[in-house]
């Protein structure tokens, strides 16, 4: 009999979801609950029922896991940024390793060796981009924070333990000076007033900080004074931005930069590349655990120095332009203008002159590049959460490459991904997962996969 609304049952929690709710089984019926922990005996009451699985609301932990540890954060629960902030780091690997699996044998039919998932080198204050929206506190003053779940509801927080303390620091400066400087709030309801979001970038090894403003306007009362008095405080801000953002939408920024002290750019690197960070830059935000997962990535590549390498979906280049040392030729496809732009300065700053990068729709510039007769030695792949469109996919397999390297935010994308590529001849050779986002439900991986007739490497 399948469990019904607002019904209270005793669960054995056994495993972690992709989302991060604990999973359990009633009567063979799997129900998902947030907040547990594998290992964990708990008191539910069920939120959504069908006929082949429920949602369930913790009520009571009767017996804990032995994983499970107190949560170090007052807002943890009503912020839910960290998913599982409720477990040791080592179960929280345990478990992405678990799901990376998963996800390859069940989804993708695939038995190809998964490695030890490399781990953060930081587990907390990682995070090089901050976004807090703003809102008027209880008193009126300026207040930051996160929205609730599902929801426009502000929870303050200006002490994220994701974030360096240094951003959060800043953010509150922030709060702090538009009271002084008689800056407004951004009201959803009414589209008026002005700061919607407090925006922060930090180069990780440059130490360099980017101040970015999202503004329902073009113009911020007192900017002279208020930049000065913050790069004052901060001299690690070398560049504050008004971003324009004048639309009733859920977007956080709009189009618009407007420099209001500094170039409106930060520098930074990556694995040794040179890169440039504005507002709407797409960056890993956790720099160290990015290097490793990049480095990973061109062991897998195993380039040799008469290659062609194709890099779709290759945003600043970073992974490519990672790589580039290992062989003769790079070409990077992205369909952002503004990241190609980018792309093809830092091969400039490298003296890359074999890099070329076109802006152009991955499957798009495959057939084209096909049709040219390129016939790239390896490709690497590092598409968005929803993973390679079929039109990418088939062009790379025409191309035949003897190696291809799949960088993946989505495991489950992933493994469909390469599946399909297995029924073209690709076999998956071996998976790296990674971790990228401690506390968080998110887990990267790397898929090597080989052409049949070619040599494994």
């Amino acid at each position: 009999m399948a469990v019904e609304k607002n019904q209270l049952i005793e669960l054995q929690i056994d495993s972690l979801s992709s989302e991060g709710s604990g999973v359990g089984r009633w009567q063979g019926q799997a129900i998902f609950v947030p907040l547990t922990a594998p290992g964990d005996r708990v008191q539910v009451k069920i939120g959504k029922a069908t006929k082949t699985y429920a949602y369930g609301i913790l009520q009571k932990v009767l017996e804990p896991s032995p994983v499970r540890v107190e949560a170090d954060c007052p807002v943890y629960r009503p912020c839910g940024g960290c998913q599982l902030r409720h477990i040791t780091y080592a179960a929280e690997l345990e478990q992405k390793q678990k799901i990376v699996q998963d996800c390859f044998s069940r989804l993708g039919g695939l038995e190809a060796p998964v490695l030890p998932i490399l781990p953060s080198p930081l587990v907390d204050e990682y995070r090089n981009k901050v976004q807090f929206p703003v809102q008027p506190g209880p008193d009126g003053k300026p207040q930051i924070g996160f929205y609730a779940p599902r929801s426009h509801r502000l929870v303050p927080c200006g002490s994220c333990r994701l974030q360096p303390a240094l951003l959060n620091e800043i953010a509150e400066e922030i709060c702090r000076l538009m009271e002084v400087f008689s800056i407004s709030c951004y009201d959803e309801a009414s589209h008026t007033g002005l700061i919607r979001h407090i925006y922060l970038r930090r180069g990780w090894h440059s130490g360099q900080v980017l101040v970015c403003l999202v503004a329902n306007g073009r113009k911020l009362p007192g900017q002279a004074e208020f930049c000065a008095a913050l790069q004052r405080k901060f001299p690690a801000v070398t560049s504050i931005v008004l971003n324009v953002n004048t639309q009733k939408t859920n977007v956080i920024t709009g189009r618009e930069c407007i420099p209001l002290a500094g170039s409106g750019w930060i520098e930074d690197t990556m694995c040794g590349v040179p890169v440039r960070l504005g507002p709407l830059s797409f960056y890993q935000v956790n720099t160290p655990a990015a290097e490793q997962l990049y480095a990973a990535a061109r062991k897998f590549a195993a380039l040799q120095p008469t290659d062609t390498l194709l890099d779709l979906y290759c945003g600043m280049g970073t992974i490519g332009l990672s790589m580039y040392a290992d062989c003769a030729r790079l070409i990077g496809v992205e369909v952002v203008d503004e990241a190609v732009a980018s792309a093809r300065r830092n091969a400039a700053t490298m003296g890359a002159d074999n890099a070329r990068f076109l802006c152009a729709d991955a499957g798009q510039a495959a057939e084209k590049l096909l049709a040219e007769g390129l016939r790239p030695d390896v490709v690497v792949l590092d598409p968005p959460r929803k993973g390679c469109d079929m039109a990418t996919l088939s062009a790379v397999v025409r191309m035949a490459p003897r190696r291809i390297v799949m960088v993946s935010c989505n495991p489950a994308t992933a493994a469909r991904d390469a599946k399909i590529l297995a029924q073209e001849g690709y076999r998956t050779v071996k998976i790296q997962p990674a971790d990228l986002f401690p506390r968080t439900k998110h887990v990267e991986t790397i898929v090597q996969l080989c052409r049949e007739n070619a040599s494994f490497q």
